[in-house]
């Protein structure tokens, strides 16, 4: 017999913690994951960077101020840059909380649980792993909320796996919804699909630990020129100064300073590689 949701001894502990919680759950605005957006401190900290390498590279190759508010407008393409690292970092941590999670509803199955009451009781095992912020936490939580008001799980998951942005969420929504409607062993389905997510999170650790080093070696050659520049600029400043405040010495640095961008970027596209 299946242990009731009422009766069982995570019942209590789930509940304890759910009383607390569900009705900012409940009011929640049901979070787009595709997207990211800046908080205050990164805009300070991100906007602050920019402005500190908009002024190296205006005094490095123009040697000019009007070069400084030329360049402003590139805080836009930097910021976009920063926003896909941040999203790609979140998405990586995103993956990793979500196998915990089905994880943990998997060993709720094996034990007995229906569906609904094994999203319940990992509420509490995943609160114990996470900070009450973590994703995964707040959105089994607001699962587990919108349970109680007799919504449909299967929705409830595929609705996640859509503002997810998450390849393997969203899979694994669709083939639990095709499961758990045409009676298939959920347990088994919810098992081999761990196991295809680790074999896939196993792949990504692969490469980027083999990568590691690209990339480093990659981002000490970003630097190296700026660096050589400076020292150049800064111990034999008569050295650059016929490059300055002429139209020669104008086109010949903004020549340079493209092709430093294209390097950069296409050195950016060799080292990125998705799985």
């Amino acid at each position: 017999m299946e242990p009731g949701w009422k009766n069982d001894r995570a019942g209590p502990l789930v509940k304890q913690g759910m009383r607390e919680r569900n009705a900012s759950c409940l009011t929640d605005v049901r979070k787009d994951y595709r997207t990211y957006r800046f908080n205050a401190r990164e805009l300070v900290k991100y906007g602050g960077l920019y402005l500190l390498l908009d002024a190296g590279i205006s005094y490095l190759f123009f040697y000019s101020v009007e070069a400084f508010f030329l360049l402003l407008p590139g805080m836009a393409v930097f910021m976009g840059e920063w926003r896909e690292v941040l999203r790609k970092r979140r998405a990586a941590r995103m993956r990793r909380e979500f196998l915990d999670g089905i994880q943990t509803v998997a060993t709720s199955l094996q034990a007995g649980y229906s569906a609904e009451n094994a999203f319940r009781a990992a509420v509490a095992e995943l609160a114990k792993l996470y900070e009450p912020e973590a994703f995964i936490v707040r959105e089994f939580e607001m699962i587990t909320a919108q349970l109680d008001r007799n919504r449909n799980l299967e929705e409830l998951l595929m609705d996640l796996g859509m503002r997810s942005g998450i390849d393997d969420i969203r899979s694994f929504a669709e083939i639990f919804q095709t499961a758990k409607r045409m009676g298939g062993d959920l347990t088994a389905v919810i098992g081999n699909t761990v196991w295809c997510i680790r074999q896939k999170q196993d792949t990504m650790r692969e490469i980027e630990t083999c990568l590691s080093g690209k990339v480093m070696e990659q981002n000490v050659m970003s630097l190296m020129p700026i660096l050589i520049l400076a020292y150049v600029k800064l111990s034999s400043p008569d050295f650059l100064s016929v490059l300055y405040g002429n139209l020669t010495g104008l086109v010949v640095m903004v020549i340079c300073f493209l092709v430093y961008l294209l390097a950069y970027f296409w050195g950016r596209r060799i080292v990125r590689i998705e799985v």
